[in-house]
Parts: structure tokens; C-alpha cells; sequence
């Protein structure tokens, strides 16, 4: 399995527990919160490296 497939797999099963231990809201604001805020703590170039990333821009 790809590591984007193993991150997609452990992404669901956290939605999912933390759906079933929480609630919908509360699961959601976690799920939405967590990376959005992992990555406003990052600086400029960091950020750019990150979106780099996704435009599957690495080692450039």
C-alpha cells in the first residue's frame, strides 16, 4: 500500500473514533482544526515547501 493509501486508512479510522467518542461537531472541529493549525505554526518558506509538495514540485 502507498503511504498516501496508509494515510487515508488512518485518517478514516480516526474520523471514526473520534466521531464515536465525541459527536459529530466535536470530531469535526478536531479533524479540521488540528492540520489547519499545524500549519499557520509553520514560517513562509516552510509553507512554501508544503505547497511545493502538492503541486508535486519536490526536489526543485
Amino acid at each position: 500500500m502507498s503511504r498516501s493509501g496508509r494515510t487515508a486508512v488512518v485518517a478514516v479510522a480516526a474520523a471514526v473514533v473520534l466521531f464515536w467518542l465525541f459527536g459529530f461537531w466535536p470530531a469535526l472541529a478536531v479533524l479540521i482544526g488540528v492540520p489547519v493549525l499545524a500549519y499557520l505554526l509553520l514560517d513562509s518558506s516552510q509553507r512554501q515547501r508544503v505547497r511545493g509538495m502538492s503541486r508535486k514540485r519536490i526536489g526543485r
